[in-house]
């Protein structure tokens, strides 16, 4: 059994649809899971489960969806007819979605180490939940040849400070979710995206010598605070 977490942000941008295929190929169960419910209005998750089934909501943070997780896993099992004295579950995703944090909110405890930044997880870690599951967590799977870089930037793929021009990528993630980013930091939206930038420098007080805004560091800070899940 697999469980293939997508981010809620962005659920069809992070799908893997090579992955899907072969898990249905090998005849094995798929469950989606959509990470970080918390960062998205209840409507906005709640119209994924009429394109994909079976389909769980889930926040870490919040340690909402567990209890459901573990049951559907069950229901799933039995369904399909597994024999099995521990279930052994894959936890498949981007890097970033969610993986570690989501066998944590299982565990009940930190069992797998965690991080923003992408990259974190080296190896798989098998983690016991309980007398039944078995959640085994796997480093971050990118498809085969996807190299979109504003993409890698929203699902959080790459590290914010290995992005080459954190400008251009500030301005894609405002184009992606008009206002969002203005509200989060309490600005005015504009047109010029790049006057934008500077109010938002001036209202976290990122200057440079002369009282000039220091728009790299505003952008840097942006593009942290998006891939650490704090802009809602």
């Amino acid at each position: 059994m697999l469980l293939l977490l997508l981010d809620s942000r962005l659920v069809e941008e992070t799908r893997n649809r090579e992955i899907e295929d072969k898990v249905r190929e090998s005849g094995k169960v798929l469950i989606y899971v959509i990470t970080k419910c918390d960062l998205v209005p209840k409507e906005e998750a709640e119209k994924w489960k009429k394109k994909l089934s079976p389909c769980v909501f889930m926040s870490a943070k919040e340690r909402h969806g567990t209890r459901k997780l573990r049951e559907r896993i069950l229901i799933e099992a039995g369904k399909a007819k597994l024999r099995w004295k521990v279930l052994r579950v894959g936890v498949l995703g981007y890097p970033n979605v969610g993986k570690s944090s989501l066998i944590n909110a299982m565990k009940g405890k930190k069992a797998a180490p965690t991080s923003p930044m992408s990259g974190y997880t080296k190896g798989v870690r098998n983690v016991r939940t309980d007398t039944r599951i078995m959640l085994m967590d796997t480093p971050g799977v990118i498809p085969y040849r996807e190299d979109d870089p504003h993409k890698h930037l929203l699902t959080g793929t790459r590290d914010f400070r290995k992005i080459r021009d954190p400008d251009l990528a500030a301005i894609e993630l405002m184009k992606r979710f008009p206002g969002k980013i203005e509200s989060f930091y309490g600005v005015t939206e504009k047109k010029d995206r790049e006057e934008t930038i500077e109010d938002i420098a001036r209202k976290r007080n990122l200057l440079v010598k002369g009282g000039r805004p220091d728009t790299k560091r505003a952008c840097l800070m942006i593009l942290r605070n998006w891939q650490e899940g704090r802009i809602k």
